[in-house]
């Protein structure tokens, strides 16, 4: 998997120069030229000729203003490429010998939340790990839409997935189309914009698009639950997610844990008991 990302990474970069791509970082970030030379220490004009290929900047520039435009560690491969130098992130596979450690980690965290569902996710959100509990959610979904990579998005959108089971659906699909447009953002990852496409035009997210607002909810709720109905009652829960702080792995870097609690005294009782899980495994 981590080659064909970065594979598909380079290609969409090759042949682009370094500093149109620095160029682009810095319009998405919407950081004038004077701010960021600031942070990074040079002058506008060395700047200028970096984005206008005057100068070749050197690879300490390079990573310089990537960190300061907060490039994911991908993209800041794709950037020393495109500058002639080689790629300075490693990105090795999860089950690589060398991730054993970070592996193990994840695992005890997620195996520690149990009997609360928890996943590990990547870049697409993907589930690539996953405690126990977490079956609770995918109980009943078919094999089509759960693929052999479940994805977060298609298993809580698809008209198939858990969305008819949803009992907050218009909240929570705002939520998560929400969500994904942040990610976006941040990555310009042509894959999650073509997710998104994807998601938004499944018919029930369709329908549901002129009840979808930015607006805050009139309940002044402090967190947007997910709210899905089993056989035992329904589940209303809240999410967090993790990551790692000092990733210096590029997969490492695009992983986030996804934990999720109980969002009242019935739904971790649920949580907690024979019944919901029974009902997963039949």
């Amino acid at each position: 998997m981590a080659a064909t990302d970065h594979a598909r990474s380079t290609a969409r970069h090759r042949g682009r120069a370094v500093g149109e791509l620095v160029r682009d970082w810095r319009t998405r970030r919407r950081r004038s030229q004077l701010d960021l030379a600031l942070d990074v220490g040079v002058s506008t004009r060395h700047l200028s000729c970096v984005e206008t290929g005057r100068s070749r900047p050197s690879p300490e520039l390079v990573l310089a203003l990537a960190h300061h435009l907060d490039v994911p560690l991908r993209e800041r491969n794709a950037l020393l490429l495109a500058a002639g130098y080689a790629p300075r992130y490693a990105e090795r596979d999860l089950d690589d010998p060398e991730m054993a450690t970070a592996r193990t980690s994840i695992q005890r965290l997620l195996d520690a939340h149990d009997p609360y569902p928890g996943v590990v996710v990547d870049r697409a959100w993907n589930i690539v790990l996953a405690n126990a509990a977490a079956g609770v959610l995918a109980a009943g979904v078919p094999d089509e839409v759960l693929g052999t990579s479940p994805n977060v998005y298609r298993l809580c959108l698809h008209p198939r997935g858990l969305a008819p089971r949803t009992t907050n659906f218009v909240e929570w699909a705002g939520h998560l189309l929400d969500q994904l447009r942040r990610s976006i953002v941040l990555t310009d990852d042509p894959a999650l914009a073509a997710l998104e496409d994807e998601v938004r035009s499944y018919p029930n997210v369709v329908a549901i698009a002129p009840l979808i607002t930015d607006a805050p909810p009139d309940d002044s709720t402090l967190l947007v639950p997910f709210r899905v109905a089993t056989p035992q009652g329904e589940l209303s829960m809240f999410t967090t997610l993790t990551s790692f702080g000092t990733p210096r792995d590029v997969t490492l870097a695009e992983l986030a844990i996804e934990l999720f609690y109980p969002a009242d005294a019935r739904s971790a009782a649920l949580l907690g008991g024979a019944g919901v899980r029974a009902a997963t495994t039949r």
